[in-house]
C-alpha cells in the first residue's frame, strides 16, 4: 500500500506530494520551492526519493526541482509540450509577475509523450493527458489505490485557470469531463492547490461543472 503525504510551499502555497511505499522509496510531484523543507522531511522519515514528477510547468510547482535534483540525483519527468518552459519565464510565468523571481530551471530528464501508463521503481500509474490550464498539464492516477494527484486541473468547487499561456477553458473542461470525472466516484483527487476532493463531490457541488 502507498502513503501519500503533502507540504505546501512556497508563496502561493503549492501542493508538493510525497508518495512513498513500504520499501521506504518515494516519487516527489510538484516541489514548488523551499527545497530544504523537502530535503528535511524525506531525511525525517527516511525515504529515497527515485525521481521528481511534474503536473505542469507553471513557476509555482517547479521551484525546488533542480536543488531536490542535485541533491538526490535524481530524474524529471514533464510532459513534452512544456519542455522548454522550465527554462524560460515568460512561458512558466515567472515573468508575468514584477513579485516574482525569474525562474529558470533546468531541462527535464524524461520527456513524457502519449504514454498510458509509466512505471518507476515499483510505483505503477496511469498518465492522464489533462490540457487546459496548461498545455501539457497531466494527471497521474494511482487507480489501485484509489487516489490521483491532479495539478492545476480541478480544485475543490473550481477548476484551473485559463488565461495563462497556450490556456483553454473548452479544453480544460473536455479534460476534466472525460479524464477526471470518468474516474471511481470515491477516487481521491489531490490538487495542486487546496484540499482533495473526489468526482463525486465535485458532480454534486462544483458549480463549473454543471451538465457534467
Amino acid at each position: 500500500m502507498l502513503k501519500i503525504n503533502h507540504m505546501e510551499l512556497g508563496p502561493i502555497q503549492t501542493n508538493c506530494y510525497i508518495v512513498s511505499n513500504d520499501a521506504k522509496q518515494c516519487l516527489i510531484f510538484d516541489p514548488g520551492e523551499e527545497a530544504e523543507k523537502v530535503i528535511g522531511f524525506l531525511q525525517k522519515k527516511g525515504l529515497a526519493p527515485l525521481a521528481i514528477l511534474l503536473t505542469h510547468a507553471h513557476f509555482d510547482h517547479i521551484g525546488a526541482v533542480d536543488d531536490l535534483r542535485e541533491e538526490f540525483k535524481i530524474p524529471v519527468y514533464l510532459h513534452r509540450l512544456e519542455k522548454d518552459w522550465l527554462g524560460r519565464p515568460n512561458l512558466n510565468g515567472s515573468g508575468k509577475y514584477p513579485m516574482v523571481p525569474d525562474y529558470r530551471i533546468g531541462e527535464a530528464d524524461v520527456l513524457l509523450d502519449g504514454e498510458k501508463q509509466l512505471q518507476i521503481g515499483d510505483f505503477r500509474m496511469e498518465l492522464l493527458h489533462t490540457p487546459g490550464h496548461s498545455p501539457g498539464s497531466i494527471s497521474y492516477s494511482f487507480g489501485t489505490e484509489g487516489f490521483a494527484i491532479v495539478g492545476d486541473t480541478l480544485f475543490r468547487g473550481s477548476i484551473g485557470r485559463t488565461d495563462l499561456i497556450d490556456g483553454s477553458e473548452k479544453k480544460l473542461l473536455a479534460s476534466i469531463r472525460v479524464s477526471l470525472m470518468t474516474l471511481p466516484d470515491h477516487m481521491v483527487l489531490f490538487p495542486g492547490h487546496g484540499p482533495e476532493t473526489t468526482p463525486e463531490q465535485e458532480a454534486a457541488s462544483n458549480p463549473f461543472l454543471n451538465g457534467f
